[in-house]
């Protein structure tokens, strides 16, 4: 299991594949508020980035849920 530091930006490909899921997914959980995430870049052509504490917030509500 690779561990990042709590101030490092992850892409989305990076999310995804930590996750072991698509990088659509991680899109829709961006998209529907779920995993906070910044744009970088100007429009229309910016991508997004992930806060690995972020993502550990992510996890641990995730793992949280009944």
């Amino acid at each position: 299991m690779v561990t990042y530091a709590p101030e490092e930006y992850l892409t989305l490909s990076e999310v995804a594949r930590h996750l072991r899921m698509t990088e659509a997914t991680v899109r829709r959980w961006i998209r529907a508020g779920q995993l906070p995430a910044e744009k970088v870049g100007l429009a229309p052509s910016f991508r997004y980035r992930v806060r690995a504490a972020s993502l550990a917030v992510f996890l641990d509500r995730s793992a949280t849920r009944p």
